[in-house]
């Protein structure tokens, strides 16, 4: 077991599957020589070189595009896009062809893409590094979505994402990056998709959370275990689909629920849980 940061279980991951496949390969905003703005992929260009770790044109369309296209062909693409702000100008390549890239072709043709967005606020970043937009993805049918909270689930849903043959849109919270740290096992693993865990069990209340959230929610409860409360934490991992049977099982049990996201005032995810 090695004590590891958020952060670090990304790039550990993003190496062990190009390790593994060589048909895995990132492209994106900084990625390469400078390896990427807040070093998730620090170290992947001096060991798999500048084909397999490419430093794109400041262009969220083209890194897309050029992923969709490459996963056509066969390869297993990872593009980063360096913040969820800036997702915009790729929404078409996302939302029109890779989430539906399955239902055009009847079956026949796949996109197995894992776009890594970089999230979230809590670290003073303005107005445009601060954001968080997942709820325009859960709504597009055709792509998973997820947004780990631990360094476990960080490392082995980024694997999962990677062997899946759907496009997943990972979200990674910044605030996350290097504020917690956990043993990993030094052998492989995955985090299945589309499964939450149970975080605390309880039997008063079901707290809904998932990503930097999640960890506020845990400390919360324990401030309410003081005051007599038992509270169970679910963390969703996976935003859709939506593990609903984990959420309906606990919330049997307790008979009440409160969900903590960081999103949009309305419609977001906590919208749809509730």
């Amino acid at each position: 077991m090695a004590l590891s940061t958020y952060i670090d279980a990304i790039t550990t991951g993003l190496a062990e599957e190009m390790r593994r496949d060589e048909r895995v390969f990132i492209i994106g905003e900084d990625v390469g020589v400078m390896g990427g703005v807040f070093k998730a992929t620090k170290g992947l260009y001096e060991e798999f070189g500048a084909d397999r770790v490419i430093d794109s044109p400041l262009a969220e369309g083209i890194i897309i595009s050029s992923a969709i296209g490459a996963a056509l062909a066969g390869m297993r693409p990872v593009p980063e896009i360096q913040f969820a702000d800036f997702v915009t100008p790729a929404m078409d390549a996302i939302t029109q062809q890779a989430a539906k890239l399955r239902y055009r072709s009847g079956g026949t043709q796949t996109c197995p893409i894992t776009v890594r967005i970089c999230y979230g606020g809590g670290v003073g970043g303005g107005l445009y590094h601060s954001q968080t937009n997942t709820t325009w993805f859960i709504h597009e049918p055709g792509l998973v979505v997820v947004a780990p909270s631990t360094p476990y689930d960080a490392k082995g849903l980024l694997k999962s994402a990677i062997r899946d043959d759907n496009p997943v849109i990972y979200f990674e919270h910044k605030k996350l990056y290097r504020s917690i740290k956990e043993e990993l096992p030094e052998e492989d693993y995955t985090v299945p998709l589309g499964k939450a865990a149970v975080r605390r069990e309880g039997h008063d209340l079901t707290a809904i959370s998932y990503g930097y959230t999640l960890q506020l929610t845990l400390q919360a409860a324990e401030k309410m275990k003081e005051k007599g409360v038992d509270v169970e934490v679910i963390d969703l991992r996976t935003l859709s689909p939506l593990d609903k049977d984990t959420i309906l099982e606990s919330v049997a049990k307790t008979n009440r629920a409160v969900i903590v996201h960081e999103d949009h005032r309305t419609l977001g995810v906590g919208a749809e849980i509730s």
